[in-house]
C-alpha cells in the first residue's frame, strides 16, 4: 500500500530536532512534500545554521519514512537565517541580519575567547559571520583571529572588513599600533564604536558578533540605545565575584530590552593532565543558579584548559585549531543554541512594510 501525506506528516511530527527540542512540523521546517507511489521527497529548512546536523537529521528522516512504508526517500536539508526583531526605535543596519553581543560583568573571564569561538562556530555551521571588536581600550580580536595589516578604504569614507578564518572583522586594533594606548574619554570611545559598526562595508552577514568590553559603561549604553542587538550572551566563571558582576550585566540588558540568549560558564572544571582528576577550582553550580534565578539558559560550560588560551593567543582559536575536539564541539553546540534562540524570537517585519512618503503636489 502506497504511503500518503498524512502518514508522512505523522512521521515528521514524531521526529524531534535535538537543537530546537521541537518536531519539524511544529517548527514549520518541512517544505515541498511530494509523493509518487511509494516514493517520497521533501525539503527541510532549518531556521539556524546547522551544517553539522544536516546528515544526521537526513538519515533519521529517511529511516523513519522507510519504516512507515516509503520505498524511495529523497530529503534535502538546508538553512535560512532571517533578520529578527531588535530594541524598539532602533533600525537594522544594511547588510547585517542579526547582531549578537557577547558581554561580561568583569574582565578576565574569557569573554573575547568565547566571542571569537562563537563567531567561528557559527561560520563552521554554514553562516556568514562578522566580528566587531568593541573593546576600544583593549582590542584582542586582531591577535585572536591572526589578522595583521590595515583595512582598505575604497571610497575614502568607509572601511573594508578584514578577513580571518572565513569571517569578516573590524577592530580599532587594525587602525593603531599594538603599543599605542587609547587615552580617550567616553564620548570618543562611543563615537569610535559607532563608526566601526556603521562605516564598515559588511558583506551580507547572517550574524555579527560584538565583543564588548567588560562592565556596564558607556559602550554598553551606546550599544543598547543605538545598535540593533538581536540578543546577548553573558560570559562568567563559577567564581562568586564573577557571578555578582555577571548578574549586573544580565540585568542591564534586561532593562534596555535586549533579550538574553543565555550564559556561558568558562573555567568550569579543571582536568589534571597527569592523572585525569576533575576539580572545581573556582567553585561549581554558580552559573546554573544564576540561570535559574533569571529564567535563562546555561548555553555551555567550558573547562579551564591551557589549550584554549594557547590557541587563541596564536591566532588559531579552538574551533579552527582542533575542529574535531571536544571543546570545539561545546562551542558549536553553544553557537547552535544561540542561533535557535534567535530563530525562535520575533522576526523583523520592517522590510515587509512600504515606506510611506507624503508630498505636496
Amino acid at each position: 500500500m502506497a504511503i500518503n501525506e498524512a502518514q508522512v506528516q505523522s512521521v515528521l511530527k514524531q521526529l524531534v530536532d535535538p537543537n530546537t527540542t521541537k518536531d519539524f512540523i511544529a517548527t514549520r521546517s518541512v517544505k515541498n512534500i511530494k509523493i509518487a507511489g511509494d516514493d517520497v521527497s521533501l525539503d527541510i529548512e532549518l531556521g539556524y545554521p546547522g551544517k553539522s546536523q544536516f546528515e544526521p537529521i537526513r538519515r533519521q528522516v529517511v529511516q523513519m519514512l522507510k519504516q512507515a512504508g516509503a520505498v524511495g526517500v529523497s530529503v534535502n536539508i538546508g538553512s535560512r537565517v532571517v533578520p529578527h526583531a531588535v530594541q524598539r526605535g532602533v533600525k537594522l543596519i544594511p547588510g547585517i541580519k542579526n547582531i549578537i553581543a557577547v558581554a561580561s560583568g568583569k574582565g578576565g573571564v574569557g569573554k573575547s575567547t568565547t566571542a571569537v569561538n562563537l563567531a567561528l562556530a557559527l561560520a563552521a555551521e554554514g553562516a556568514s559571520v562578522g566580528m566587531l571588536d568593541a573593546d576600544i581600550y583593549g582590542p584582542s580580536q586582531p591577535t585572536m583571529l591572526g589578522i595583521a595589516g590595515r583595512p582598505e578604504s575604497k571610497d575614502g569614507k568607509s572601511l573594508e572588513p578584514m578577513e580571518g578564518h572565513g569571517i569578516q572583522a573590524i577592530s580599532i586594533g587594525f587602525l593603531i599600533d599594538v603599543d599605542t594606548p587609547m587615552v580617550w574619554r567616553g564620548p570618543m570611545v562611543t563615537q569610535a564604536l559607532e563608526q566601526l559598526l556603521r562605516d564598515t562595508r559588511w558583506r551580507e552577514l547572517d550574524y555579527l558578533v560584538v565583543d564588548l568590553p567588560p562592565g556596564t559603561g558607556d559602550i554598553q549604553l551606546t550599544l543598547a540605545q543605538k545598535v540593533p542587538v538581536t540578543g546577548a550572551v553573558i560570559v562568567t566563571t563559577p567564581q562568586d565575584i564573577a557571578l555578582i558582576d555577571a548578574r549586573k550585566g544580565l540585568k542591564m540588558f534586561e532593562k534596555v530590552g535586549i533579550p538574553i540568549l543565555g550564559v556561558v560558564e568558562n573555567m568550569s572544571t579543571h582536568i589534571c593532565p597527569s592523572c585525569g582528576h576533575v576539580s572545581h577550582i573556582f567553585g561549581s553550580g554558580g552559573a546554573e543558579r544564576m540561570c535559574r534565578d533569571y529564567g535563562t539558559e546555561l548555553l555551555g560550560q567550558l573547562p579551564l584548559d591551557a589549550g584554549i588560551r594557547e590557541q587563541a593567543d596564536s591566532g588559531r582559536p579552538t574551533v579552527v585549531a582542533d575542529p574535531e575536539g571536544s571543546v570545539a564541539e561545546i562551542y558549536r553546540r553553544i553557537a547552535r543554541r544561540c542561533a535557535v534562540k534567535i530563530a525562535e524570537s520575533q522576526k523583523d517585519m520592517t522590510a515587509k512594510f512600504p515606506n510611506i512618503v507624503v508630498q505636496n503636489t
